[in-house]
């Protein structure tokens, strides 16, 4: 269904005009077209749907108007379930309202006299309500968002009227009850599914009624339901998985990895198994490579029943697994404060015992111009200035200790095409891969430009947001995903001999700096998604943290403690390795201290912005 034509959006009230012209005029296939353009924009406003009348009266019933194909405009299955309602075929109707409600759940698509009136459930069949609930059920999440709630309980309102004429239909309460469950009404989701367990008991009546207790915090009463939807059908392992996961949830983690093995037994592949036994066992031990494995199983299954989010669960607000980690230092610190206090820094000075990464310098000096920076402590070895291995690719210049960029600024393209993918947090690793692939067409001159002349935030909730309080975020978000652009650079090439490769180390020896992180993450990335690259990436990121161990015994590091996370985050990596990142992520470090998280309430903010 989309959205609509590439011409500009005309508003109801136009659409409406337009439509109103060309049936006046006769035209009643533009006078369709606009009607259908109203309905997408206001389905429930009673002027469109006065006017939709008027049109089945001009056209024996309008429906040739509106046909259904593979491409056809949300408005104009709305349009057409209406007319076939009104030409007393309401079930083919309502099943295209479903349809648009699994396209734009958000929208009152239902909220119409036809639907929501007592008679419709006494002319339909309670077996096709019961299809339609559900095929509303599968479009919505569990539970819908109470702000998504309004539009959708013109269903609720159907399944109410559809429950009192058929109170003893058990398909119908079931169906009602994942409804009612999904809308708030946990009460009487489980009032619905237990009548319809003693109506008509079934495995999926039992399995309504375990989701329903389990909503309402009844735990023990929905695992007692689920294991009754075993006993009718042993060979549903999507229930063991459920059972799984919700001992899980209360803590009961030796027997829900029971249940998942138990699945497991019965079939190894079986996806939902393999998800929740991947969770749960990273639950229990903390292994990356329990993730590993999962990520290695989704890339290997790519026509699974439906969507997991396994994976992303366990990688959410987890540095560098499903967030870049928070810039540190009294330098970034300074700059928030300065933002914060809307004075661009000025009269406020930072001393340095060091000179600071150059991203951050960069970043406070264009966010902060007022701000001073000295840096006070005499010559350090090493130089932090210089790169930490001989580099064919230098980004900076240094005059004294303030850095400037050494190459161009990128192309329009590139900055336009950063925009619309960079973001601070991402849902795991491969999939912040995946949502690169719309940098693979940049050049690596572009991308590079990208690293040293960030663009500005975008004027959206989350650009707003970040330049608000740390924009030293979006800027260390736009360095992740340019490195993570460089990863899909040539990707025809061998890796050991690539460019992509080539180019990310050399940014990953360069100068101390934030793009070192990203370019790290990059190949990090990497690793998660191809396992032939994983030895070289792990010695790789065995190699710079041990480097930046090793400058730390004479001058601080601002980055180690993110490398030590980025680390902790690479696959195969050596368990001296592992507990050389863990021990500098711990109290007994002083020399490299764990980087604060003051925006820990940003990070809310931003995943709130997010979902909206």
């Amino acid at each position: 269904m989309p959205e609509g034509t590439d011409d500009p959006a005309l508003s109801v009230t136009e659409e409406l005009a337009l439509a109103r012209l060309a049936l006046d005029e006769g035209d009643l296939r533009h006078a369709a077209g606009h009607l259908a353009g109203a309905l997408a924009r206001a389905p429930t406003l009673p002027e469109v749907h006065e006017t939709l009348a008027r049109l089945a009266a001009a056209s024996a019933g309008g429906l040739d108007l509106f046909p259904i194909n593979h491409h056809t405009f949300v408005g104009a299955v709305v349009a057409r379930a209406h007319l076939l309602a009104t030409a007393g075929r309401p079930a083919e109707g309502l099943e295209l309202l479903a349809a648009a409600t699994a396209h734009a759940p958000g929208t009152q698509w239902a909220g119409v006299p036809w639907v929501t009136a007592p008679e419709l459930a006494e002319r339909l069949d309670p077996d096709h309500i019961a299809r339609v609930l559900m095929q509303v059920c599968a479009a919505l999440s569990d539970p819908v968002p109470r702000i998504g709630r309004a539009a959708l309980t013109p269903y609720l309102t159907l399944a109410r009227n559809a429950v009192t004429v058929h109170p003893e239909h058990g398909l119908l309460l079931g169906a009602a009850s994942a409804l009612a469950r999904r809308l708030g009404e946990v009460t009487l989701a489980v009032r619905w599914a237990t009548r319809g367990v003693r109506a008509q008991p079934s495995k999926m009546g039992e399995v309504w009624l375990g989701y329903a207790y389990r909503s309402a915090g009844r735990t023990r009463e929905g695992l007692a339901a689920l294991g009754r939807a075993v006993e009718l059908d042993p060979d549903d392992l999507a229930i063991y998985a459920d059972i799984a996961g919700t001992l899980a949830d209360i803590g009961r983690l030796d027997e829900a990895l029971e249940w998942t093995e138990r699945a497991l037994a019965r079939d190894p592949a079986f996806d939902c198994a393999v998800h929740t036994a991947h969770r749960l066992r990273h639950l229990r031990d903390g292994d990356l490579a329990h993730l590993v494995a999962l990520a290695d199983f989704v890339r290997d299954h790519p026509d699974d029943s439906h969507e997991h989010g396994d994976l992303a669960q366990c990688c959410r607000a987890r540095p560098w697994l499903g967030q870049l980690t928070p810039a540190g230092g009294p330098l970034v610190d300074a700059m928030r404060q300065a933002v914060a206090d809307d004075d661009n820094g000025l009269g406020s000075a930072v001393r340095l015992p060091a000179a600071a990464p150059p991203s951050a310098v960069r970043t406070a000096t264009s966010t902060a111009p007022g701000l001073r920076i000295e840096v006070v402590g005499g010559a350090l070895e090493p130089d932090p200035r210089e790169p930490r291995r001989a580099s064919a690719q230098q980004l900076w210049r240094y005059a004294d200790d303030l850095p400037t960029p050494a190459l161009p600024a990128p192309s329009a393209t590139a900055v336009e095409r950063i925009g619309q993918v960079a973001h601070p947090a991402w849902p795991h690793p491969p999939a912040a891969y995946d949502a690169a692939v719309g940098l693979a067409g940049l050049d690596v001159t572009d991308l590079l430009g990208l690293l040293v002349h960030p663009p500005a935030a975008p004027a959206n909730a989350v650009g707003r947001l970040l330049a608000a309080h740390d924009p030293s975020v979006w800027v260390r978000g736009v360095q992740v995903w340019a490195c993570l652009g460089l990863l899909h650079h040539r990707t025809d090439e061998p890796w050991e001999g690539s460019t992509r490769r080539r180019v990310l180390l050399d940014l990953i020896w360069g100068v101390e700096d934030w793009v070192t992180e990203a370019a790290l993450f990059a190949l990090v990335t990497a690793a998660w998604v191809d396992p032939s690259v994983r030895s070289d990436v792990a010695r790789v990121v065995a190699e710079r943290l041990a480097d930046a161990v090793a400058v730390a015994r004479t001058r601080p590091v601002p980055i180690a403690a993110s490398l030590a996370h980025l680390a902790l985050a690479a696959p195969d990596l050596d368990p001296a390795t592992a507990a050389l990142a863990t021990e500098l992520l711990g109290p007994l470090s002083p020399q490299l201290p764990r980087p604060r998280n003051p925006l820990r309430r940003l990070w809310q903010r931003l995943r709130g912005a997010l979902t909206r």
